[in-house]
């Protein structure tokens, strides 16, 4: 390694060591006979002193250092002299001797500093995105979604979860929202889709017997983006066999209490109040309340209704997702009043948003039909876009429901974001457009006569 220690964990217990930093320069302070600089990296800060002796070359090297040149430095660990430490850093109580000064690479004049106290705008935030995420602020957003990352799995892997990959090619499907398409090169004036959800997939793997998935997962959405959306999320899909509603919120429940706990050191308490949909539109005027339950303030929206009805299209549409069970006292209603028809779906609300939600899944391939056509599709149409799943399920598929989480959005609620852009690493502006890589852009005429595409000109 090129350093013997990071920026963040020397302190009095290495007086007197020499030591190895690597970092980028925060800052210089000129003293007259006496150069400070702070060298920083994602760990923290330290204090580096030069003098003009015993080293004039070393001293001459440190005037000329600029912020956010990258550098190494060696020397010996010393005691701030008294008065001049600083408790807020871990290493405010020490100070590194310069010696030895190597210029890395250095930086040229910075669209913005590298400071909280001063926000830039996002514009230039997405272009510059990595010196964005030098920001401490900012990096201790993506520190925490690593953080809830890992405590996620930890929490899913001991409760006998499998995590497993699904495609990102694969069919496209009607989930509510436009696809984007990806053209086949090998197969001639054919598309695959990237994946709104992995619901199909999630479900055959139900069929399969895995009994309990997850999947930390990239999801893709072609539709008109604001605050909480980006064309790409990531989700937290899980589902699981054998379960009715109650299991999957009790054990949900555990779930958001182990990781606040673990990541925030938050007491969550549970269980949360379930609130029917119908009481939550009368009293709060929103499928979204805001219930009221300190900092974190948790609810279940339950009961809802299986169909809403499109005045524009004049025909019915799910509320949730075709695959959506219908109460079990509901079943008689299908043939009736479509209004009255309610959901084994639930919806996991923080602070009056939306987090995750799920419901359990219709596992007949008769019922499954029958919400097709209630909703306007053929059965040859379902066949064409759905066939594989509707065939797993005539080889014993169990009664199996999920529920997925909504990452971006959780992290931003938990950090104060004002965006989920904000705890994304590389996002994109609300016209999907990634200021970092000038994306999407043109291509070369080559590539799209390879996947047999004709450009059209737009319309003035």
């Amino acid at each position: 390694m090129l350093r013997t220690h990071t920026c963040g964990e020397l302190n009095q217990d290495n007086l007197n060591q020499e030591v190895v930093l690597c970092g980028w320069v925060h800052s210089r302070r000129d003293h007259g006979k006496l150069i400070f600089i702070d060298i920083r990296d994602r760990y923290g800060i330290t204090q580096v002193v030069f003098f003009p002796k015993p080293n004039k070359e070393t001293y001459e090297k440190a005037k000329s250092l600029r912020s956010e040149d990258v550098i190494k430095v060696k020397g010996p660990v010393n005691l701030r002299p008294k008065g001049t430490e600083n408790p807020k850093l871990k290493t405010g109580f020490v100070e590194i001797g310069g010696l030895e000064l190597e210029i890395i690479n250095s930086s040229l004049d910075l669209p913005f500093p590298i400071d909280d106290t001063i926000e830039p705008g996002e514009e230039v935030k997405l272009t510059y995105r990595y010196l964005d995420l030098r920001r401490p602020k900012t990096l201790e957003k993506m520190v925490l979604r690593h953080n809830f990352n890992q405590a996620l799995r930890e929490f899913l892997n001991d409760k006998n979860f499998i995590e497993v990959e699904t495609p990102f090619l694969t069919k496209s499907t009607p989930e509510g929202a436009r696809d984007f398409l990806v053209p086949s090169r090998l197969s001639p004036n054919k598309f695959y889709a990237l994946p709104q959800s992995p619901q199909l997939f999630k479900q055959i793997l139900m069929v399969a017997g895995f009994d309990r998935y997850y999947q930390v997962v990239r999801c893709f959405r072609d539709e008109d983006l604001r605050k909480d959306r980006q064309p790409e999320f990531t989700q937290l899909d899980i589902e699981m066999s054998f379960v009715d509603e109650d299991d999957i919120i009790s054990l949900m429940e555990s779930f958001i209490a182990y990781t606040f706990k673990k990541v925030l050191g938050k007491e969550i308490k549970t269980p949360f109040l379930r609130i029917p949909y119908t009481e939550a539109m009368e009293k709060y005027k929103s499928d979204k309340p805001d219930v009221g339950e300190g900092e974190y303030r948790f609810c279940w929206v339950v009961d809802f209704p299986l169909f809403e009805y499109n005045d524009e299209e004049k025909k019915w549409q799910s509320c949730h997702h075709p695959f959506t069970s219908p109460k079990i006292d509901s079943l008689e209603l299908l043939d009736g009043d479509l209004s009255k028809v309610k959901a084994r779906a639930y919806d996991l609300i923080l602070n009056g948003e939306e987090i995750a939600g799920g419901s359990i899944r219709i596992h007949s391939s008769q019922l499954q039909q029958k919400i097709f056509s209630i909703l306007g599709i053929s059965e040859e149409d379902a066949k064409h876009k759905f066939g594989f799943l509707l065939d797993a399920f005539k080889y014993g598929a169990p009664i199996h429901g999920g529920i997925a989480f909504g990452l971006d959005r959780l992290y931003a609620i938990i950090t104060k974001s004002d965006s989920i852009r904000e705890v994304i690493a590389f996002p994109k502006t609300q016209k999907g457009v990634c200021l970092l890589s000038d994306a999407p852009s043109q291509v070369e005429p080559k590539q799209l006569k390879e996947i047999y595409i004709k450009m059209i000109e737009e319309e003035k």
